[in-house]
């Protein structure tokens, strides 16, 4: 559905929220295949630590971009900046805001951080770098939802249907970007180690590392894949249950986790 990227050398990637997480770990196997990344997140210690730690390897030189998306021109700033240097391969949105929510126990500014970093911080982003990308006719966006995103789920209040927001908005994306040669993927993790995910209280199915994950999304890039999706021994159940009737979903999802 997409160009397949297999050679990353040379390419400019920007990942955005690449301090820690699934961001870092893919940050740092894109520099590992060559390629130029340039990570962005608030905080610039862990950035500089990660260009201290990935010296020019390959020819490929990592540097750090520090940037609040939530700031919208700082953002256009940015992306005016970096795009000075070059044309982009690769924007890879990895910002993320996690805390458990229930309709019982609103909490409305937080519902509106979960908005602003997961959802509005893409839109500025992708309106920061679509038209450099769109005049090139090159290049590839890709967003990283998550599972929780496929349907409601019990503590999800907040996180869920931002996720849900990214995965239309990806979709959208394709359908408008790939008549002008832009490749547009959407990514749906599991259950990933993450700091995030550290808060959780349950016990997390199929949990996997951000190397494994990373390493899921490479290969779904060299595939061309639109949707990108792991673990699959989980992934694909969750699938299976966005198909569910909701006089069936609901009980399922009680069983499932107890709420």
């Amino acid at each position: 559905m997409n160009p397949p990227i297999t050679d990353w050398r040379g390419l400019r990637v920007w990942l955005v929220g690449a301090s820690s997480g699934i961001g870092e770990a893919t940050a740092s196997a894109l520099h590992a295949r060559g390629a130029q990344v340039l990570v962005s997140a608030r905080k610039a210690e862990a950035l500089d630590a990660f260009v201290a730690t990935h010296p020019m390897h390959n020819g490929a030189v990592a540097q750090a971009w520090p940037l609040d998306v939530t700031d919208a021109a700082a953002v256009t700033r940015t992306a005016r900046e970096i795009l000075a240097q070059g044309p982009l391969d690769l924007v890879v949105y990895c910002a993320g805001h996690y805390r458990e929510m229930r309709a019982t126990d609103m909490d409305m500014a937080d519902l509106q951080r979960h908005l602003d970093i997961n959802y509005v911080g893409a839109l500025h982003v992708l309106g920061a770098v679509l038209p450099s990308m769109t005049a090139r006719g090159r290049g590839h966006v890709s967003l990283i939802s998550s599972v929780a995103g496929f349907r409601g789920l019990p503590k999800s209040l907040a996180y869920g249907p931002t996720k849900a927001a990214l995965t239309n908005l990806a979709e959208t994306l394709y359908l408008d970007l790939n008549a002008v040669g832009l490749g547009v993927s959407v990514v749906h993790p599991g259950f990933v180690q993450t700091p995030l995910t550290a808060q959780n209280n349950f016990a997390m199915p199929a949990l996997i590392t951000p190397t494994q994950a990373a390493q899921s999304m490479v290969e779904g890039w060299a595939r061309g894949a639109f949707d990108i999706h792991y673990p699959k021994r989980f992934t694909r159940w969750m699938k299976l249950l966005r198909l569910l009737p909701y006089r069936a979903y609901f009980p399922a999802v009680r069983r499932f986790t107890g709420l």
